[in-house]
Order: structure tokens, then sequence, then C-alpha cells
């Protein structure tokens, strides 16, 4: 009876086979390359589920696509391919790409996934051994390190920058010391082992003041699968200033008394040992009581109530000049250019935006008396150039009086202002 109660536990209720996750391939010696005839072993480890007559499931193992003899946990191999296992109820095992050289010199690197911050170790080995001398290691054909004699190439905290083509290069004596041999490029990637962070805020957003004792934010990121039971430390900043130093903890509150009108956080995520860190992007949070337009806020008042838009008092339009008598040319030099300007709006060549503002409602209280001024000014002028004639040249003021007399008023006056004509002496 008691034997008939361990079956069925072992055996499950829908009559299925139970999901499993896949197998682990593990290679010994650690390395991808070797040399032509070298043995290495490959071992499958995984959950091994029990038959009805316990006992335990054969282990399959693949090269390429042909299936292998051996139904053992461990293999030993020779020939070059890629390497699979699997168990009955488990997916197929990541796959291991065993190769085999010929040459004197080798590179060899990692079988398994290397991540951020975990060593990178790498061996420049010569045939069977020998003493590689004068050793050279090349990253992305830059040399990277060099070493008297025989040694691993290590990076203690590997990079995504780390990833890219290995070679090495060196001498050996067989008997003599020989020229310079390469070994062949090798590639070689770092694992993201998590994304970088993102900050975001917990709840509704733009409800900085309605949440009372403030706003929660939470660092999210995502682990590699491989490595989804890595634990991670969280930091939080306002500006350049931690606000929460590194914990086990990826959300925080932002306590009101730090509220202000415009805030930025972001946030950090790292390993325990801080061989990875990764930061976010800025995050900024409204302030208690800011308006929902920001702009509206920080603009500048405009200094003039002319430069308001809608604004009636004030007008650039010119004043519509009279039609009644018509404007003539005025004789040159004449002093009279700047009045125009003054009764008459802004000037011709400029554009009319550059021109200071008239009142309309000023305009024709001014216009009266500047004609008046002018006809004075006329007056006074034509009376000063026949005084002058008179004295200089009196033939030429006899001859004047007999030509016909010509208007020389340069300004359009208003309707009912009789016309400026030439007073005789």
């Amino acid at each position: 009876m008691w034997a008939l109660t361990v079956l069925l536990l072992l055996v499950p209720s829908s009559g299925q086979a139970a999901t499993l996750e896949k197998p682990i391939l593990s290679l010994h010696p650690p390395w991808t390359t070797i040399f032509k005839g070298e043995r290495v072993t490959l071992r499958c480890d995984g959950y091994h589920p029990l038959l009805l007559e316990l006992r335990p499931i054969n282990t399959l193992w693949y090269l390429g696509h042909l299936l292998l003899p051996s139904h053992k946990k461990s293999i030993e191999v020779q020939t070059p391919g890629v390497y699979r296992c699997q168990t009955r109820g488990a997916p197929v095992s990541d796959p291991i790409h065993l190769s085999v050289s010929n040459d004197w010199l080798i590179l060899q690197v990692p079988y398994a996934a290397v991540f951020e911050g975990e060593p990178l170790v790498m061996r420049c080995r010569g045939w069977y051994d020998k003493v590689v001398y004068k050793l050279h290691y090349y990253h992305d054909d830059q040399a990277v390190r060099y070493f008297h004699s025989s040694a691993n190439y290590t990076v203690l905290q590997a990079r995504a920058s780390d990833s890219g083509r290995y070679q090495c290069s060196g001498t050996m004596r067989i008997p003599v010391e020989s020229a310079p041999m390469f070994s062949s490029k090798v590639a070689v990637t770092v694992q993201e082992l998590f994304q970088a962070p993102v900050l975001r805020v917990m709840g509704p957003e733009g409800t900085r003041g309605a949440a009372r004792g403030g706003v929660v934010l939470r660092c999210e990121t995502r682990l590699h699968p491989q490595k989804r039971d890595t634990p991670l430390q969280f930091a939080f900043y306002k500006y350049s200033r931690a606000v929460r130093r590194f914990d086990w903890g990826a959300e925080y509150t932002v306590p009101e008394p730090e509220v202000e009108e415009l805030e930025s956080y972001w946030c950090e995520a790292a390993t325990a040992t801080r061989s990875v860190r990764k930061r976010s992007p800025w995050l900024q949070l409204p302030g208690l009581g800011s308006p929902p337009d920001l702009a509206s806020t920080t603009a500048p008042a405009p200094r003039a109530a002319a430069l308001a838009p809608g604004t009636k008092p004030l007008s650039f339009r010119k004043p519509p000049v009279s039609r009644s008598v018509p404007s003539v040319t005025s004789i040159p030099n004449t002093t009279s250019a700047g009045l125009q300007f003054l009764a008459g709006g802004a000037p011709t060549a400029g554009p009319p935006a550059c021109a200071p503002p008239i009142l309309e409602h000023s305009a024709g209280a001014l216009k009266p008396d500047v004609d008046l001024l002018l006809r004075e000014m006329q007056l006074l002028k034509g009376l000063l150039s026949r005084v002058v004639l008179e004295l200089e040249e009196p033939q030429a003021l006899s001859e004047l009086k007999g030509a016909p007399e010509t208007p020389i008023s340069h300004f359009a006056v208003s309707p009912g202002t009789p016309e400026t004509t030439p007073v005789e002496s």
C-alpha cells in the first residue's frame, strides 16, 4: 500500500508528464576549442522523473540533429559540432559549440555565456601545452595585453564594451624559437545582466497635491532570464542629490515637504557588489498647486500694452490723409519733412510696425495747429526770399513778378482750410 502511494505521487493526475525547465549542459574543461585528438566531458544536469517501475529516465544526447547512442548523464566527445541534451518532460538544453583545431596556437574562451560584472577569462594555448613566449592578446585587432610567457587574460568585471573578436599571438621553441604565430579569431559576447531602469509614478499622474503623504515612485527593470534570481538594490536621486541610498526596495515615496513647482528625479539599479550599475532617465514631477500650463507661468509679461493683441486704444495704422486738396512735391532742402512725420504718422520708407504708436483720437486735435504753423512758416519764408532777391538782384525780382505763381505748399490741408498763396511785396 505504501509503494502504491509513492507511485501515485510520482505520476501527475492528468496522465501527462509535468512540464520541467530545460536541463543545464556543462563542459569540462570549460573551453570551446580543443586540439585535434583531445577529449572533453559533457554533463547534463536536470530533473529526472521516475517511471512506474522506479527506473530513472535516460538522457537523450544530440549532435546537431543526430541522436547519439549514449543515455548517460555524462559523455566524452572529441568530434566538433553543436551538442544538446534532453530529459523526459523537459525541453532541449541550450547548445554548446565545440571546435577542434589543428593549429599550433589556439585561443580558448568560456563555453557559457558571460554576463556583465562577471569575470571574463581567456587562455592562449600552445600545441599540447607548449609554453608560449612574447604573448599578445588582441581585441578587435587592437593589442590589449602583453605577457612574457604563457598566461591567461582576465577581465575582472566584464562590460558590454568587452564584446568583440579576440585573438592571440606568440612564439614557441620547437626546438628553437619560432616566428610569431597567430591564433584564429574567436567571437565573445558579454550578455546584459539587466535592462536600464525606468522611473515611473505609481497611481494616476498629475494628481500631485491630491495624494496625501506624497507620491510613490518605482524603479523598474528586468533581469536576464538566466539571472532572474540575482538580487538588485535601488537608489533614488533628486537632481544630483541622493534622497535614498542603495536599498533592497524598488519604491520611494516623495514626502510633501519636498514638493516644489517642478522636481526632477532619477533612480539607479545595481548589484549587491556594485559591479553593475545602471541609471534611469529623468522624470519630472509637477509641484503642489502648479498650473497645468507651465509656459503661462514662466513667460514674462509684456512691458507695454501696445504689444498685447486685441487692445483697442492703440493702433499702428497711419491716419488717413484728406483728399480734398492734392499734395504737391515741395522744393528741396525744405524743413517740412520732419513735420510731416509728426502730422501724418510713420514715414513710407520704413515698415509701419517700426513706427511709434500714434493715438487716433489725438490726430485730429493736432492737425489744425500744425497746419497753422506751416502757413505762418510759408508766409515768412516767402517774405524773406523776396527781401533777399530785392537786395541782391533787383532785375531778377522784376522778372519774378511777371512770372506765373506756383503753389509751394508741401502739405495737404483739411477740408475748409484755404490754400496758402505767396504774398506779393
